[in-house]
């Protein structure tokens, strides 16, 4: 009795183990999580800012001048489009990710239209 009980038991840890091999992330989906890379992308201002307004003005400001977020204004002077990317897809600090609300190409777009902001 006790040899079909381990025997069940070394069966059931191998197919769990089968199952984590096929849904854990690997390496490099864990290190594309960890460092997004910024989409080509054509800028579009009009789209950037209607992205904004729709997104960033709760935290950061109508004018982007800051509030419960820090002022964007001259954002553009302390990061470039890639870095601001970054901030935006993964969060930082009380700021919540948007990689989950937003497309990469818009975070992008809205990347580059802040880089601009000097």
């Amino acid at each position: 009795m006790q040899k079909w009980i381990m025997s069940g038991l070394f069966f059931a840890a191998c197919a769990f183990a089968v199952v984590l091999m096929f849904t854990l992330p690997g390496k490099e989906q864990v290190a594309e999580e960890n460092n997004p890379t910024l989409p080509v992308v054509q800028l579009d201002a009009a789209k950037a800012e209607a992205t904004v307004k729709a997104n960033c003005i709760t935290c950061h400001g109508d004018q982007l001048q800051g509030g419960i977020g820090p002022s964007l204004e001259k954002i553009g002077a302390e990061h470039d489009a890639e870095g601001i990317f970054n901030i935006v897809t993964k969060g930082s600090g009380q700021m919540p990710s948007f990689k989950e609300k937003l497309a990469p190409e818009e975070i992008a777009n809205v990347a580059m239209w802040l880089s601009e902001k000097k």
